[in-house]
């Protein structure tokens, strides 16, 4: 494959952040994927992200799997880390580099093929075990690189582009997330900017497992009348439950928000995720609601976005197991091997 980098010379004036770097500096490779594709709209709200909240590329580590979803991260962030892996199994190489450095900030890059099928085990443990990592799911219900077949999260009642009906339930990766123990659970939609960008703020910020689940129109196949991923049915059947606003403070901000109206969430550095609900009855720290809620709109043809739940007191993989405040990759051999007496003494207690 031939990528194609973008050139590296831009207007001196262009707007810098507290790096003082551009917008420029949080780009990556010229994209390949179809004109109009939903996951350039995602790439582009990540890198608005990345350079609103100041992050140092070398602090980042973007990892991803197998199929077009899996392809955007090179459209982004160019001078991150970055491995893709095989069709599925982006959680586990995930898990073995958060185990190796737990300081840097994760970014998996999945699709609703690469998550709810093959990789639908993976995507299962990581979220129960808590995995510090922005997980997205650029989600178009279909299978882009293989022309068009149904995925797992295509609805029942879709058509295909051939006017085929989809025969099977779907899987709904946001309740799943939610069930499975996932401390963020949000949803978007590629084209709705105001909402995602300050989603993937706060879900940067989060530690633990943050899901965001994209609904991503596929332009090729995916993007016809009586599909429900389409651009037009999405725009039709949106229904948010918040306005979001992501606020990066310096210090601990409590809770404080009265039912119906505006919620305050602090993060674990001191960011305040603050939310106005659009419905009255939805709290998005009720676990339970948000899983009835969601069913409901499945019931109803509607698309829940927003912040679905968020669980602020959650631990992450690295606390849950106590793992050293040193990232493994940095420990000493002295420190990594307990020595002779102590491995007898631990094998002894295994007899």
């Amino acid at each position: 494959m031939t990528y194609i980098l973008k050139p590296v010379n831009h207007h001196p004036n262009l707007e810098k952040n507290k790096l003082g770097l551009t917008r420029r500096d949080y780009e990556g490779t010229i994209s390949t994927l179809c004109a109009g594709c939903g996951h350039d709209s995602i790439s582009a709200a990540i890198i608005e992200a990345c350079y609103d909240l100041s992050l140092s590329s070398d602090q980042i580590a973007k990892l991803s799997g197998i199929g077009c979803s899996s392809k955007s991260p090179s459209y982004f962030l160019n001078q991150a880390h970055a491995f893709n892996s095989v069709h599925g199994r982006m959680p586990s190489v995930a898990t073995g580099a958060n185990l190796g450095n737990q300081n840097l900030l994760y970014l998996g890059v999945s699709g609703d093929g690469d998550t709810a099928s093959i990789g639908i085990g993976q995507f299962m443990h990581a979220a129960r075990r808590q995995l510090n990592i922005t997980y997205f799911v650029e989600n178009n219900g279909t299978y882009g690189l293989t022309k068009g077949q149904f995925s797992a999260t295509n609805d029942q009642e879709s058509k295909s582009k051939y006017g085929e009906d989809n025969l099977f339930a779907p899987i709904d990766l946001a309740a799943m997330a939610i069930q499975l123990g996932a401390g963020f659970v949000g949803r978007s939609f590629s084209g709705d900017r105001n909402q995602l960008v300050p989603l993937i703020k706060a879900a940067m910020k989060f530690k633990g497992f943050a899901l965001l689940d994209i609904i991503s129109p596929c332009v090729a196949f995916n993007n016809h009348d009586g599909s429900t991923k389409s651009y037009d049915h999405i725009r039709e059947h949106n229904l948010s439950v918040s306005n979001l606003d992501f606020v990066p403070l310096g210090k601990e901000i409590k809770a404080d928000y009265k039912e119906g109206e505006q919620i305050d969430v602090p993060l674990h550095d001191g960011a305040l995720l603050s939310l106005e609900k659009l419905s009255k009855d939805y709290d998005p720290l009720d676990k339970k609601q948000a899983i009835m809620k969601l069913n409901e709109a499945e019931k109803e043809g509607k698309v829940l976005t927003g912040l679905l739940y968020i669980n602020p007191e959650v631990k992450d993989h690295t606390e849950i197991l106590n793992i050293s405040d040193t990232p493994l990759n940095q420990l000493s051999e002295k420190e990594l091997c307990p020595g002779s007496k102590n491995l007898d003494s631990v094998n002894s207690s295994l007899n």
